[in-house]
């Protein structure tokens, strides 16, 4: 990985991180700045997600941030990135545990990343 792929990378990383934050979420203009206009996700639930929706949801939801790890990052071109991670969710009642593959596709716009499109699968443990 080159300097500026390692750079992006951290960019990514952080940007990645953010949207996990619930401070984040619950800040429309901090998510705007993240999320590109035509942003779509693909749920882990299933559900799919557009743009308004997702700023609406995670302005309201009631949200507890997931283990974050095996993140990675590959550049497809020097304005477009893929990154894939995995979450674990632990269940605050029961204990139980959860997890979810992710991969979001990052673009350069303006001077700034803004994620496209994500998706959440189901995982094993």
């Amino acid at each position: 990985m080159s300097t500026n792929e390692h750079e992006i990378a951290g960019i990514l990383l952080r940007n990645e991180q953010s949207l996990l934050d619930p401070a984040v979420r619950r800040d429309r203009n901090r998510v705007l700045k993240l999320l590109a206009e035509d942003f779509v996700e693909f749920g882990a639930s299933g559900q799919v997600w557009t743009h308004d929706q997702i700023v609406e949801l995670l302005a309201t939801e009631d949200f507890h941030p997931p283990d974050f790890e095996a993140f990675q990052c590959c550049v497809l071109a020097p304005t477009v990135a893929l990154v894939t991670y995995r979450t674990v969710r632990t269940d605050a009642q029961t204990g139980a545990q959860t997890a979810a593959l992710r991969s979001s596709i990052w673009m350069e716009q303006g001077g700034k990343w803004k994620v496209r499109f994500h998706q959440g699968t189901p995982a094993a443990l």
